[in-house]
């Protein structure tokens, strides 16, 4: 594949601005222009303020809350630049709503994950790059090409950092089975140990029963996930550390997600900081509370545009 000779663009949606201006800053080149605004009747009005064709677009928009206007926001932008001739049109989602619907759970329910990609696919995207999915099976409801970033070299730095000469008394906690694979990862990384959290049901509608899998007394722990949504995994995971003999708690996750009593919980649980990245922006509830740290991924996201540009492998990121 080669190269370009007509360069690259980067475009921003309403979601993540601060995420999208962040990257052009690590490019070293302006946020290409596009006004996307609403009609009096609440439709989104898209228009491309410069010229594409022949050229390499990017269009960097989270579908976070409101996760059905930015997704939209994102098929509308993606048809204007196929409709302006753009050479390649990249659909950077460093957050991808609606990926916990990546399964049948019942008889009469959507994959809505699929749909989503689907549409994504539909309006004219020629590839995808979205960072830490729920599910890494996403990847295969696409016929277009997806690149699979990750947060860990972002989250690994502050964690080294923090717990630097640590690692005897570290235990990377994953809060539920799922996640066990991403935590042993990390555990590795840092030499630390590792420990799981497993909530299950005596019977229904009975309060669910914590154990706690592994050595986590006289610890520090550090609870990795994926997301944190409304915070209660995060928060009954951090009290049955502490109830069995951590000596503190620490939590790490991609997606700053923090819907309804989630600030709140955080501010009121054993939790000591909480770690996020900007593939989400914060709330200004979340912005305010002294718990809540944020750390930047456009480092990571520049990176892989100049690499998809230039045809360049995005694995060596990662190794």
């Amino acid at each position: 594949m080669a190269v370009n000779a007509n360069g690259y663009k980067v475009f921003s949606g309403n979601s993540n601005v601060l995420l999208t201006r962040a990257v052009c800053a690590q490019l070293e080149r302006p946020l290409s222009r596009a006004t996307v605004g609403r009609f009096s009747d609440g439709e989104i009005q898209v228009e491309i303020g410069e010229n594409v064709r022949g050229a390499d677009t990017f269009v960097i928009q989270s579908t976070c809350c409101d996760a059905n206007q930015n997704l939209m926001e994102l098929l509308i932008m993606i048809d204007a630049l196929k409709r302006a001739s753009a050479d390649s049109i990249v659909a950077v989602i460093p957050y991808y709503g609606y990926a916990r619907q990546d399964r049948k759970v019942a008889p009469r329910t959507p994959i809505t994950a699929k749909l989503v990609a689907d549409l994504i696919e539909a309006a004219g995207a020629t590839r995808v790059v979205s960072m830490d999915m729920h599910a890494g099976q996403i990847q295969g409801f696409f016929n277009i090409p997806f690149d699979h970033l990750y947060a860990a070299p972002v989250l690994l730095d502050d964690m080294k950092r923090k717990f630097a000469g640590q690692s005897d008394e570290l235990v990377v906690v994953s809060p539920d089975a799922g996640g066990v694979e991403r935590a042993r990862a990390y555990s590795k990384r840092l030499d630390a140990a590792l420990g799981i959290v497993d909530k299950r049901r005596t019977r229904p509608n009975v309060a669910e029963v914590l154990n706690v899998i592994g050595d986590v007394s006289g610890k520090v722990a550090i609870i990795l996930d994926d997301m944190i949504d409304t915070a209660g995994t995060l928060t009954q995971a951090a009290n049955a550390l502490v109830d069995n003999g951590a000596l503190r708690v620490f939590a790490y996750a991609t997606h700053a997600v923090l819907s309804g009593p989630a600030v709140e919980r955080i501010q009121k649980c054993a939790v000591e900081e909480v770690v996020v990245t900007d593939t989400i922006p914060l709330s200004p509830a979340a912005r305010s509370c002294a718990k809540v740290k944020q750390l930047s991924t456009a480092r990571l996201f520049a990176e892989a545009v100049k690499r998809i540009h230039s045809a360049d492998s995005l694995s060596s990121l990662f190794v």
